[in-house]
C-alpha cells in the first residue's frame, strides 16, 4: 500500500460521513463521538441515539437494523477488521447497555452494532463461520451477523457499498474513485443546511489529504472544477495565496525590489510589502 500523507482526520470525517448518511433522518437521531463508557478511556467510536420514542426506520440502508441505541466501531482505510475488534465491539455494546441510570434502563432489544471497514473481513468471516454464525449480505456491503450474537450485528464494507447511495462513505479512502468524489461534490453543492456543509467539509479535509492527486485531476477538470471551489474555497484560497507568497519571496531574494515586483504581478505595493516583511514596519 502506497505511503499515506500523516495525520488524516479519519475518524471526525467518517462521524461526518455518517451526518451525511442519515441527513434524511437528520431531527430523529443524535449522534456522539468517541462516548465514554466510563471514567476510564474505554469509548466508542461513535452512539447513534434516536431522539424520538418512535419506532419508524430509519430510511438509509444502512440504517436498516438500528434501533434507539446504536454502538458504532469504525475501521480508518489503514486498519483491517479482525475477530477480536469484532467481539471487543460487542463487548463495549453491552458495556454501554449494563451502564443505564438504573436496572434495564437500556434493552438489550434497543441495542444494535454496526462495524465499518474499508475492505471485506475474510478471514474474521471464515472464523465466525467456523463458530457456527450466519453472515447474509442484506444489502451491497451491508453483511447482517446472525446467531451467537447478544445484540443485532452488521458490518459494512465501504468499498462494496453503493456508490451513488452512500459517496460519503466511499471518498473516505486512501484510493477514492474519480466517479465516487464526482458524485460526492455534485450532490454536496445542492445543500444549504449549515450543519450539513460543516460535515461535508471534514468528509472533504481528509479525502483531499489522502487523495491528492485525484483532486488535483478533478481541479484541473472544467466541468467539476467550479464545484470544487464552491466546496473548498477557503482551502484553495489559501493554497494559491501560499503559492503566490512563494514565488514573491523568491523574486525578492534574488534582488528584484518591491515595487518591481508589483509591476510585474499587478499586485499592490502594500500587498508585497507585507508579504516579504511580514508585519515589520519596513522603512524602503
Amino acid at each position: 500500500m502506497k505511503d499515506l500523507p500523516e495525520k488524516i482526520q479519519w475518524h471526525p470525517a467518517f462521524a461526518a460521513a455518517i451526518g451525511l448518511e442519515f441527513r434524511d433522518d437528520h431531527k430523529y437521531v443524535k449522534i456522539q463521538q468517541e462516548y465514554n463508557l466510563s471514567k476510564e478511556p474505554i469509548r466508542i467510536d461513535l452512539l447513534i441515539s434516536r431522539k424520538d420514542k418512535s419506532s419508524r426506520r430509519f430510511g438509509n440502508e444502512i440504517g436498516h437494523i438500528m434501533k434507539t441505541y446504536n454502538i458504532i466501531e469504525y475501521k480508518s482505510p489503514e486498519d483491517s477488521l479482525n475477530i477480536d475488534d469484532y467481539y471487543k465491539t460487542i463487548g463495549y455494546a453491552g458495556l454501554y447497555k449494563g451502564m443505564g441510570e438504573y436496572v434495564n434502563k437500556i434493552p438489550a432489544r434497543e441495542v444494535t452494532v454496526s462495524m465499518f471497514c474499508t475492505r471485506k473481513p475474510v478471514k474474521m468471516f471464515n472464523m465466525l463461520k467456523e463458530d457456527g454464525t450466519i453472515i447474509e449480505q442484506r444489502y451491497p456491503g451491508v453483511y447482517y451477523i446472525k446467531g451467537n450474537t447478544l445484540f443485532p450485528v452488521q458490518i459494512v464494507v465501504v468499498k462494496e457499498l453503493n456508490s451513488t447511495l452512500h459517496s460519503s462513505l466511499r471518498v473516505l479512502s486512501d484510493s477514492a474513485d474519480r466517479e465516487d468524489v464526482e458524485t460526492f461534490l455534485q450532490n454536496s453543492v445542492k445543500t444549504s443546511e449549515p450543519w450539513e456543509r460543516e460535515d461535508i467539509d471534514a468528509v472533504l479535509q481528509a479525502s483531499v489529504s489522502a487523495n491528492k492527486e485525484l483532486y488535483e485531476e478533478i481541479r484541473r477538470d472544467s466541468g467539476m472544477c467550479q464545484a470544487l471551489r464552491e466546496l473548498m474555497k477557503d482551502e484553495i484560497d489559501k493554497e494559491i495565496e501560499g503559492a503566490e507568497a512563494g514565488i514573491i519571496k523568491n523574486m525578492y531574494n534574488n534582488g528584484v525590489t518591491p515595487e518591481q515586483i508589483s509591476s510585474m504581478t499587478d499586485m499592490e505595493l502594500d500587498k508585497v510589502k507585507r508579504i516579504i516583511y511580514g508585519n515589520k514596519s519596513v522603512v524602503v
